[in-house]
């Protein structure tokens, strides 16, 4: 199939009025004029969306461990754009992990057509400070253990691509140094101060979970995670930008500090996204906040796309927001070399989109969702 008069976000970050075609679900050429083409008449295109810390929605977690819960989460995040995501985990105990990574594992290549591709695992807990529990279950929050990540990530088939850990917490900056070797290091849910965090990314971290949240306020005798990860250029580092995470004025700055090179948005969705706002035993869901009975933030009720709108929204030129949503993720997970980018020889997974950013086309393989 052969379209034209696309405005194609290319892989210089830029948009250009051009043509493209798919071929056998991959991308055969951009910027070659086809007769026969169908005329986008100016509509943006987008590479399909990657979401590298997303738990769920419509009611279920990857948590869950089923085949089901997994298929019902790709299915929502296909339909709102995101073609691509890491399963991620909540704080769970080990047998339940080696289940839900099985299971990842499995259904890593038995998505059926039309449902957004499982790229990798994003294990959140349980290497965590029970100070910064956030909403995970603080009785299965331990110390870092290099033995049961190597049992997960065997029982995962190799997908672990992130792995969180609170550097604070005794052998953290030994865990660190042999979880590097095989995934990307995340430091997340902690109390680390700017010391501990720069000694944590100086034995091979490389990421930052949900930057600002679960962690000590960046503070200017106390710089903390968020300070250290400034420092240091190889990092990069994951935004909630839905709005309530953090508030607006926070993503503008984070992009002035971090730029758009090393800024991952995410939307830390949990079960509640794409449901109805009302009362699900003791989580709230209302106004797009999703609140323990404490007061607490559940994770997030909004998706990629929304979160991608939403910074445009907040003022993010709209160039550097699908930068972050597309290929700064695919990079972080070792997947650019397939996704994130609209080049020949990709997977020819893309969005259609008027210049307001209003979805009304998915395609993955160079197939419409249905």
């Amino acid at each position: 199939m052969n379209y034209k008069n696309a405005n194609v976000f290319g892989a210089d970050f830029r948009f250009h009025m051009t043509s493209f075609g798919v071929e056998n679900g991959v991308f055969a050429h951009v910027g070659e004029n086809h007769g026969d083409a169908l005329d986008l008449e100016g509509q943006f295109v987008l590479p399909g969306l990657v979401d590298i810390h997303t738990h769920g929605n419509s009611g279920v977690l990857f948590s869950d461990g089923k085949e089901s819960s997994i298929k019902t989460i790709a299915a929502y995040l296909a339909k709102n754009g995101v073609t691509s995501f890491n399963a991620t985990s909540m704080s769970d105990t080990e047998s339940e992990l080696t289940e839900a990574f099985q299971t990842a594992a499995r259904m890593s290549y038995g998505m059926p057509s039309g449902y957004a591709a499982i790229r990798g695992v994003n294990m959140e807990g349980p290497f965590l400070s029970p100070k910064k529990k956030g909403a995970m279950t603080e009785g299965n929050l331990i110390a870092p253990d290099i033995a049961m990540f190597e049992r997960l990530d065997k029982a995962a088939g190799g997908l672990i691509k992130i792995v969180s850990v609170a550097p604070e917490l005794e052998g953290a900056m030994e865990f660190i140094r042999e979880a590097s070797k095989v995934a990307k290091v995340s430091l997340a849910h902690s109390t680390a101060d700017y010391d501990t965090a720069m000694d944590g990314f100086k034995a091979g971290a490389t990421h930052v979970t949900h930057l600002f949240n679960a962690m000590p306020a960046f503070l200017h005798r106390a710089p903390g995670i968020v300070g250290a990860a400034a420092d240091t250029e190889n990092v990069s580092v994951e935004l909630i930008s839905d709005g309530i995470h953090i508030h607006p004025a926070v993503v503008r700055a984070a992009f002035k500090i971090f730029g758009p090179e090393r800024v991952i948005l995410i939307s830390d969705a949990t079960q509640y996204c794409g449901m109805p706002e009302g009362q699900y035993g003791e989580i709230l869901v209302n106004s797009g906040k999703v609140n323990l009975p404490d007061g607490t933030l559940f994770g997030s009720a909004a998706n990629l796309f929304e979160c991608l709108t939403r910074a445009v929204s907040f003022g993010i030129p709209i160039e550097d927001a699908v930068r972050c949503v597309t290929f700064n993720p695919a990079r972080a997970i070792g997947a650019a070399d397939m996704i994130g980018v609209i080049e020949p020889g990709k997977h020819a997974d893309f969005l259609i989109c008027s210049p307001e950013l209003y979805l009304r086309h998915v395609m993955i393989d160079g197939r419409e969702v249905a």
